[in-house]
């Protein structure tokens, strides 16, 4: 039998996407089944933010810069200053990134907050103080990936902007050289 496969594009990096939704998966599902194996709200806690800090980290530091060739940080200068640190492929490399894996990486990241905030209004609405907390430091933790994410990718933009800017003048220029210099 012929192993035909149809066309279209499957994911670059399998691994990498299944631990990049699995973390947020199993914060997200421990978090909305505990109370049904668990009567203390510090384990619940525990774990929850435990995993959602998992997933922090494995987005942050593994799923960004594999699944979209982006990375972010955060320094202190001198002056005490917050200072944003991005660092992203070349621009041949971002042309070849999977856009299976990079649609995949931004549907969940924006969906696992939705979700957050979606729990977040059901504790409101069960007037559960202690459960909006677990919901606020995970919903913490997957807003600064979001943001973190986002703005390097419009630094990303603006520096690919920059090369194509510089790269068109300087050809303008050495074409302009090399005419009058025949002349």
């Amino acid at each position: 039998m012929d192993n035909f496969q149809p066309p279209g594009e499957n994911y670059a990096n399998p691994r990498t996407c299944l631990f990049h939704v699995l973390f947020k998966a199993a914060a997200l599902a421990f978090y909305i089944l505990s109370a049904l194996f668990f009567n203390s709200f510090v384990i619940i806690f525990v774990v929850t933010v435990f995993l959602a800090a998992l997933d922090f980290w494995v987005v942050k530091n593994v799923s960004g810069r594999i699944l979209v060739g982006l990375r972010w940080w955060n320094e202190i200068n001198e002056q005490g200053e917050s200072v944003w640190k991005f660092e992203c492929l070349d621009q041949e490399s971002l042309s070849r990134m999977n856009k299976k894996d990079s649609w995949l990486f931004w549907w969940t990241l924006y969906l696992t907050a939705v979700a957050w905030i979606v729990l977040g209004i059901f504790s409101l609405i069960r007037l559960q103080a202690d459960y909006l907390l677990v919901v606020g430091v995970c919903l913490s933790l997957s807003i600064a990936n979001i943001i973190g994410f986002t703005k390097c990718r419009k630094d990303a933009k603006k520096q690919i902007q920059q090369f194509a800017t510089q790269t068109i003048a300087s050809r303008f220029t050495s074409t302009i050289q090399t005419a009058f210099s025949v002349v």
